[in-house]
């Protein structure tokens, strides 16, 4: 059995260069996760898992470490083009059930329109999942509202990268990321 994970937290990068992939690798170095062989896996945030600040957790990493995330990466190299990259996450009141992250890549959105819709896709699995009646067509902040009441929720967050595609043709490159660490921060020294 693979351990389950203690603690995640989220990051994100933007890139700019030439080569398509040396953009996504200046994305992965602003998101400071560069240095990991980065396996994407998908949307569960596991239960009782902490989610705890970028700058506790990028120090806990070792160059090289096979590292598990749930990633959202979009790139052009379009002039102009807006692109984004988010992740969603809904976390459940009672620790012992698990909670939802959800990753979003995509064009056109600004920052915010992409963070609120990967917040609402993670949001909305965890209600279904708790069993929280809703109306699907709703608007999301009325959805948040039924969300919220239902008491079933600690909360729902996004955090994304965004930038329009360099004027001059270089690849841009912008990843968001939930990464997964199976120690907590307090409990790396031992």
């Amino acid at each position: 059995m693979f351990p389950i994970p203690q603690c995640a937290f989220l990051t994100r990068g933007v890139g700019v260069h030439r080569h398509q992939l040396t953009a996504f690798e200046y994305a992965l170095r602003d998101a400071d996760i560069e240095q990991q062989n980065l396996v994407s896996v998908s949307s569960i945030l596991p239960p009782g898992c902490e989610l705890i600040p970028a700058e506790l957790g990028i120090p806990t990493l070792q160059p090289g470490e096979i590292t598990f995330c749930v990633m959202a990466r979009s790139e052009t190299s379009e002039p102009g083009r807006r692109i984004s990259a988010s992740i969603g996450l809904a976390r459940p009141k009672d620790p012992s059930i698990y909670g939802y992250i959800s990753e979003h890549h995509g064009f056109g959105m600004t920052e915010a329109q992409s963070g609120e819709y990967a917040e609402d896709l993670a949001a909305t699995m965890l209600a279904s999942t708790l069993g929280i009646e809703f109306d699907p067509n709703a608007a999301w902040n009325e959805r948040r509202r039924v969300y919220e009441m239902s008491d079933l929720f600690v909360d729902s967050l996004s955090l994304t990268a965004a930038a329009e595609g360099a004027a001059d043709g270089r690849w841009t490159c912008v990843v968001s990321a939930a990464v997964f660490r199976f120690t907590r921060p307090d409990d790396s020294h031992s």
